[in-house]
């Protein structure tokens, strides 16, 4: 597998906070769905030698015509996801090949080149890493009644972005093993965790925004005009 790379993109959410008839995955920036955004900046990365998109069992075959119209050679295959994004993820693992893996929300176009490669090199260090940012705000802990009941020391708070990477093996072995005990997890770093190996935290950037809401894909919209002002 020399040292590979391999990537599995999660766009089988039906998410109900953006409030259209449409998934978010697929709404449109300008004339392309939001997770094509999101292939393209894994596909011009040399590192990333096959990509998995995982989707929605109705939603396969259009994707497949997507990609093929922007020609991302780098997607090796289209597959249907499961109940909840643990079992979708497991499925794309399962199509890979590659020694080390990346696990990205397809709904998180802006993500970096640079910072997919500063992840890959920290998890090929260490074992595995999370892109992440330090939280801004202050974090209350509230009870069931409403009250406050702690306020953390921020500095010790991040706010887990994607990619997450990890060796294919690892995860595989760690989802296997949520799977069998029935634990399901709210990320991927979350069920490496529970085998014991430590993850590390590579900082990422505020824009590597996950869209959900309306006032995200407004700040998306402005996002990839101002690139094409720039282009021009």
């Amino acid at each position: 597998m020399n040292n590979s790379l391999g990537v599995v993109v999660v766009a089988a959410g039906r998410g109900t906070r953006m409030g259209t008839a449409e998934s978010k995955q697929f709404l449109l920036l300008q004339d392309k769905p939001v997770f094509i955004y999101t292939l393209e900046v894994f596909a011009a990365v040399p590192e990333v030698s096959e990509i998995v998109l995982v989707t929605g069992a109705d939603d396969v075959q259009r994707c497949r015509k997507w990609i093929d119209r922007h020609q991302i050679a780098k997607v090796k295959d289209v597959i249907a996801g499961g109940s909840e994004r643990q079992h979708s993820v497991h499925r794309g693992l399962e199509c890979l090949q590659t020694e080390w893996v990346m696990v990205h929300d397809g709904v998180r176009p802006f993500v970096g080149r640079d910072e997919i490669r500063r992840c890959l090199e920290t998890a090929r260090e260490f074992g595995a890493s999370v892109l992440a940012v330090p939280v801004k705000d202050t974090i209350k802990q509230v009870n069931e009644e409403g009250v406050i009941a702690a306020t953390p020391d921020r500095r010790s708070l991040w706010s887990i972005q994607t990619p997450q990477t990890f060796r294919l093996s690892d995860l595989l072995r760690a989802h296997e093993a949520a799977e069998h005990e029935g634990f399901l997890g709210t990320d991927d770093s979350m069920l490496v965790e529970r085998l014991g190996i430590p993850v590390r935290v590579v900082e990422g950037k505020y824009t590597n925004i996950k869209i959900t809401t309306p006032e995200d894909l407004d700040i998306a919209q402005l996002w990839i005009s101002k690139k094409g002002e720039d282009a021009g």
